[in-house]
């Protein structure tokens, strides 16, 4: 059964690993964003650069996903596609790379709608179905989405 709040909303109280994965109750997992996050703009550019130069694309979807929520209707897709690219590359991580192609590539569709510098993000994600080498893979988009970002914020 999933985690609540007190007005009845789902929460996931359980810890996670450094991967994202869910650890038994009680565990000592990694610092979690907060299911209430609403970053601005700057903040989610900031704290997704973080968790991503950490090599923890999961939170970094998660900081992603809080501004895809809070996010004019004009930037909503361009959010969600950059959690998606980050859950894919969470999938990676994670052996799965079923999950990870079908990720990246939504991902990747949507953040190329907002042209330059998405392009170059969203056309290594979508390549990545085709590479034999996840983990370098990985590194590839990981370290593409850090520049973009890098020279965003």
């Amino acid at each position: 059964m999933r985690d609540r709040d007190p007005q009845g909303r789902p929460r996931n109280a359980r810890p996670r690993d450094e991967y994202g994965r869910p650890l038994p109750y009680g565990a000592e997992g990694v610092p979690r964003v907060p299911d209430d996050y609403a970053p601005t703009t700057e903040q989610a550019l900031a704290d997704g650069l973080e968790h991503l130069e950490e090599g923890h694309p999961f939170h970094a979807h998660e900081v992603f996903e809080g501004r895809w929520k809070c996010a004019p209707q004009e930037e909503r897709e361009l959010w969600q596609g950059l959690a998606q690219i980050c859950v894919g590359l969470t999938h990676l991580q994670r052996g799965n790379g079923r999950g990870a192609v079908t990720l990246l590539s939504r991902g990747a569709a949507k953040v190329q709608g907002y042209g330059s510098p998405y392009d170059e993000v969203g056309r290594r994600a979508s390549a990545l179905g085709q590479d034999s080498d996840a983990a370098e893979a990985v590194e590839s988009v990981r370290v593409e989405l850090v520049a973009v970002l890098r020279a965003l914020g």
